[in-house]
């Protein structure tokens, strides 16, 4: 077996340059051995946004999941969720991203989360699987059209952009638009984008209000009049919480699927097995294990809210702590032979949709939905598809992105 690294004095486990090359587990792993709540000291550029000068790293399983579970000692609000922003993240802009619901704590996030579930009912999400089903055939004739090419542009992308269009009732040729502005959004760390996260969120935003105003003048039957209108409480998203929540959306509902697609594409890739399981069993616990395996969101933070213990570590008030879900999920505690994927694995308790509590993932059955029907189709369509080059990853903080995938489709 081979023996975990020693950490480096300054080893930040956001530092998106390190996560371009591989998320690191083994450096987790010794983390969970040896310092499972580990401080770690921000350089000046990366704490861009925050007051302090580094937080904790939370890597075990159990005490991500007791953090995740505790709102009343620790904050989505105080410094909200996202640990590390680009260098020119000012403190006023944080706390400006506390409308969104992700960063909200009770009870404003229990108000605003009531309101958006309405459009996250069994019923409505049940409604969509036919439809998913056509679009992601629909997907697969294009791609096999073409013989060969960019698994995640044109296949693992698609689905969820074409998902969240059909949700909110926006005309599929503007869903475009939503990858651009997301990567947008998102794609500070890379400089292949030479992103522009301010002008992208206020062009998402300008939109989602523009929608919002014709569905209060002429409601349809879709997400948007639900949230927007007055429902059975009697109240309804306003302009700019809906143009927020449509931010979240194009991350939370495109970003994070299209990833869990791709990485679980390219872990059959790795485990032709275990492909060869998926196309003759399809055991029902392949989506869990590929959104395990993916862990889209790698880290997410709160922040103390009085002086609290974990694992015997003080916390104090004020100070931050990150929950490293890609390590929770790889927790030889939890998960037995976490470094293998097992389409079969059950139990499996991962933490990929933020672990349980106030902030569990609304959209979770959503996405399981999406990779449900996605991995159908494939083995369905194109059960001989085969990798064709390296996969290339995003430079990022806390997004397990891959930009590019090569494959031949048949």
């Amino acid at each position: 077996m081979t023996a975990a690294p020693v950490l480096p004095t300054a080893f930040d486990p956001t530092d998106p340059v390190l996560n371009e090359e591989a998320i690191p587990l083994q450096e987790f792993l010794e983390l969970r051995r040896t310092a499972p709540v580990h401080w770690v000291e921000q350089a000046p550029e990366a704490r861009a946004g925050f007051l302090d000068t580094g937080f904790w790293a939370i890597t075990k399983h159990a005490d991500i999941l007791a953090v995740s579970k505790n709102s009343k000692e620790f904050s989505a609000n105080e410094n909200g969720v996202i640990i590390r922003f680009g260098p020119d993240m000012t403190r006023e802009q944080v706390e400006l991203q506390g409308v969104m619901l992700v960063n909200q704590d009770p009870p404003d996030h229990t108000k605003l989360r009531q309101i958006i579930s309405r459009g996250f009912t069994p019923r409505s999400i049940n409604a969509l699987h036919e439809v998913l089903i056509e679009r992601a055939n629909k997907i697969v004739d294009d791609a096999l059209a073409k013989g060969a090419g960019d698994f995640v542009f044109e296949v693992a992308a698609e689905l969820p952009l074409q998902a969240i269009a059909e949700l909110l009732g926006v005309p599929q040729e503007d869903r475009r638009k939503l990858f651009d502005w997301s990567n947008q959004m998102l794609a500070y760390d890379d400089p292949e984008y030479n992103a522009d996260p301010e002008t992208a969120a206020a062009e998402i935003l300008g939109y989602s209000m523009a929608l919002a105003e014709q569905r209060k003048a002429d409601p349809k039957d879709d997400i948007i009049s639900k949230l927007v209108t007055a429902g059975e409480d009697g109240e309804g998203l306003t302009d700019d919480e809906f143009g927020f929540f449509v931010i979240l959306l194009a991350v939370a509902g495109n970003e994070t699927t299209r990833n869990a697609i791709t990485h679980g594409m390219h872990a059959f890739f790795q485990n032709p097995e275990q492909w060869d399981t998926w196309k003759k069993e399809r055991p029902s616990t392949m989506v869990d294990e590929v959104i395990r395996w993916a862990t889209p969101v790698t880290v997410f933070q709160r922040t103390a809210l009085n002086d609290v213990e974990i694992s015997g570590q003080l916390i104090k008030k004020g100070e931050r702590v990150a929950l490293y879900y890609a390590s929770g999920n790889h927790d030889e505690d939890v998960f037995a032979d976490a470094g293998t994927f097992d389409i079969k694995r059950d139990p499996n308790p991962h933490l990929a949709f933020g672990g349980h509590g106030a902030h569990y993932c609304i959209g979770a059955n959503l996405a399981r939905l999406e990779v449900d029907v996605m991995f159908n189709v494939i083995a369905d369509r194109m059960p001989n598809i085969k990798q064709a080059g390296e996969p290339r990853r995003l430079r990022h903080a806390w997004i397990n992105g891959i930009k590019e995938l090569p494959v031949k489709y048949s």
